[in-house]
Order: structure tokens, then sequence, then C-alpha cells
């Protein structure tokens, strides 16, 4: 196979294994196998002969965007070609009329929040790697992040898919409009579905009217327990925040022993940013409404004055990841849901199950960031009863073992031990029938 992609067209063809080196990563704890190549197609005749090729020669197609991935949704498996999509062409585009943008899976996400921005729109998706990431990796894993917590997944704001099928061609699946019922929606099929299915290159996107305000609120409490049970209140009460993110009181250590100056300062046994965007929010009346529901929690609250100071207190959640990362490389981070009002439930059960961990992420949608720091110094069967553990209490409590980052290699036997049965056989068969010589990403999710 020396010459298996000799004279591929529009495309730059990577071998050396020195190159090939950082393709075997993402931001999960796994890794891949060599590839045969990557490619950087920058064209559809690229494709179209990349997928003749695959099925010739029988390798698989890897799809890969900026790499920020947390499942291993984007490492190569044995006899696979790395598509790297940063070279695909296209242009952001804008339509204020449609409340529309469309772009390249290429571009950067940071590049498609601002394009919207310029218009007074707002493409409200926003990872935690929403500065580095390629919108194309957060279409294939259906990315989060804080704004789920009132806005929703990826999925909610796609209008159209562009992607490569298993004919070696590009279909779209969708229109510019909010409203389109001509049979079941292949397109969000695509979606989240990391690639298994077929490659996404591009995509149209639902826009919305962008924030003029925005209330910040940091909150410390004395006592832990006391957040859990306040995302359930505030919908109860008729509060929607954008965001309600949560340290909690082992998080806040390492960060107050080992993190940056500002993160040492931070207050109270327990942490929350809460922020709301809706139009009033930061007028006297709402506020104080707010303060009367949180009671005595409130004693100690911050709000940012201006936006300077809402930048530096994101600045603090945006960096823990990353923090944690460096302190202790070889953790394992998992990002388990469970329904807002079984949030006691679950740290209940989390005491129970004795895993030394660190916990924070998104408490307003029960999105939870369960990290193991010490995975790697852990025997690998106990820290396989311990995820094991973790997952199955989260479906005992309604929820599932991933809530943004994806299945890929990571959770991919977790995935098919705890499913449904039928969930994963109808996938399979989806998988066939959209890809019968099985070239896209092969080994991952099903």
């Amino acid at each position: 196979m020396d010459d298996f992609l000799t004279g591929l067209p529009e495309a730059t063809v990577l071998r050396d294994p020195s190159d090939l080196e950082p393709f075997l990563r993402d931001e999960s704890h796994v890794r891949g196998v060599l590839p045969l190549a990557v490619v950087k197609p920058r064209g559809p005749s690229a494709l179209r002969e990349l997928v003749r090729r695959a099925k010739a020669e029988g390798f698989g197609l890897v799809p890969r965007g900026a790499g920020t991935g947390k499942a291993g949704g984007c490492v190569p498996t044995a006899r696979t070609v790395v598509v790297d999509l940063s070279q695909w062409p296209g242009d952001i585009a804008v339509s204020a009329q449609d409340l529309s943008l469309s772009a390249p899976a290429s571009a950067p996400l940071r590049d498609v929040k601002a394009a919207a921005e310029a218009q007074g729109l707002f493409y409200p998706p926003d990872p935690n790697s929403w500065e580095s990431c390629a919108l194309g990796g957060t279409l294939a894993t259906n990315a989060g992040g804080p704004n789920a917590c009132k806005y929703g997944m990826t999925r909610h704001w796609v209008l159209a898919v562009d992607a490569l099928l298993e004919d070696g061609e590009i279909h779209r699946f969708g229109i510019s409009s909010v409203k389109a019922n001509a049979g079941p929606s292949l397109g969000q099929l695509l979606i989240g579905s990391e690639g298994v299915f077929g490659l996404i290159v591009g995509a149209t996107l639902r826009l919305t009217p962008l924030p003029r305000e925005h209330a910040t609120l940091l909150l410390p409490v004395r006592r832990w327990e006391d957040l859990l049970d306040l995302p359930g209140r505030l919908c109860a009460a008729g509060y929607q925040p954008s965001a309600f993110e949560f340290f909690d009181p082992a998080v806040l250590a390492e960060l107050r022993a080992h993190g940056p100056e500002e993160a040492r300062r931070l207050p109270g046994e327990a942490l929350a940013i809460l922020e709301f965007d809706e139009r009033g929010c930061t007028a006297e009346s709402f506020l104080e409404g707010l303060l009367d529901l949180l009671g005595p929690m409130a004693e100690s609250l911050e709000l940012a004055s201006d936006e300077r100071q809402r930048k530096a207190i994101w600045a603090v959640r945006r960096m823990t990841s990353a923090f944690l990362k460096e302190r202790h490389p070889g953790k394992v981070s998992e990002d388990i849901v469970v329904p807002r009002s079984r949030l006691r439930a679950f740290f209940e059960g989390l005491g129970r199950l004795g895993a030394p961990c660190v916990t924070y992420g998104h408490l307003g949608d029960g999105n939870l960031h369960v990290n193991l720091l010490a995975a790697d110094k852990t025997d690998p069967a106990l820290l396989e009863r311990q995820l094991n553990g973790l997952f199955r209490l989260a479906l005992d409590l309604g929820g599932t073992l991933s809530g943004e980052h994806g299945i890929g290699l990571a959770k991919r036997e977790a995935f098919l031990t705890l499913s449904d049965p039928a969930h994963i056989r109808a996938l399979r068969a989806v998988k066939r029938a959209l890809d019968p010589c099985g070239i896209f990403n092969p080994g991952k999710v099903i």
C-alpha cells in the first residue's frame, strides 16, 4: 500500500511518522495507533477519491478538526487515514433575514460566534474549547458548554448539514429555515454521530438576537449541599439562568493551593457562577427577587459590575479543566448527566462509591464533570470498577454516561455494555445502511 495515496487531488498528504505523531491524541486520556497517513483535503475531488480508495484498499477514514475532543473520537485506529479538515475551503456567511449562518467545518468556532455577533446575532453553543475548537468537531460531537443550561446543545442550532457519504459525494440535509418536516431528519442523525455515518464538511446554523444584558453572579456558599437544590428551585420560581456553573470543595481546594493568583482568592466552601441574559435581568426588581430566593446563600454574593469583572469571573471557570490536566496529566474526566431533581441523590451515591474524585461543571443542567485525578496511578481493574459504578449511578438516577463529550473510544465499552441492546442494534443497522463498507471512523461509538 506504499502508493495508495499517490496522486490524490486537492489535498496535502503527510506520511512521515514524525508528522503523524501529533494526530495520535486529542484532549482525552486515549492514545491512538500510528495512522497510515494524514490527508488534508482542499476540495470535493479529494474526498471523492479518498472514499474510492478506502473501499478498494480496505482502510478507514477518521475525521479530525482541531483535536480538542474529550473522548478519543478523532484518534486513529488500525489501518486508518486521518482526514484533517483544517484546510477545507469556505467562508462564513451570515443571513440576518434568515437568522442563519453558513460555515465550513474548518471554521474556528470563535470566528463563527464573532461573525454572528458582528451582525448583532448570537450562536449560543460554547464548549470550554470554543476559542480553539473547529466548528466541524462541535457538530460531530454535539458539543455543549455552560450556555446549554438555557439554550441547549449544538444540535438545537443546526438547520442543515453538508456531509460526505459512502458514495463519495457531498450531500446537503436540511434547509435554511426552522420548519422542515419532509420525513425524518438525516442531518440531525449526523450531529453527534462522531463521524461514524459520514463526514460533516459544513453546516447552516440557526441564530438568535444577541443578548444585550448580563447579570453575572459569583455565589460562594458555606455549606456545599446548599447548592444542590438550587437549580430546581430557580426553575420552579421562573428563573432560567443562561449558565449555572459550580466548583465542589475538592476542586476549590486544588485551585486555592496550586492555581493562579485569581483562583487562590476564591471564597466559600463551594462556589457557583450564575449568569442571566434575559431582558431586564440587571434591573433592581429582578435582582431583588433573586436575592429573596437565594436567602442566606446571598450573604457573600458578588455581582459583576462591568464586562471586565464578568470576564474575570468566567476566566477562572474556563481555565479549570486545563489547570487540572496540567496538575494531573493522567486523570480521567467523565461528564455524566443526571436530572436536576436528582443532584442530591447523585452526590450521596458518589460518596458511597468511595472513588476519590473532584467535581465541577454545569450544575444548572445536571452535566457534571467528575475527575478521577489519580486514574493513572490506580489499578486498571479498580479504575474500571470505579468508572462503571459512576456510570451505573447516573443511569439509575435517570441520567446518561455522557452529556457533551461523546463516546468515541473512551466510553465505547461502557456505552455498549450499559445501553439498551435495542438501541445498539438500531444504531448498527443505520451504520450498515449508511456505511456498508465500514470506512467511516471504524471502531468508534458502536
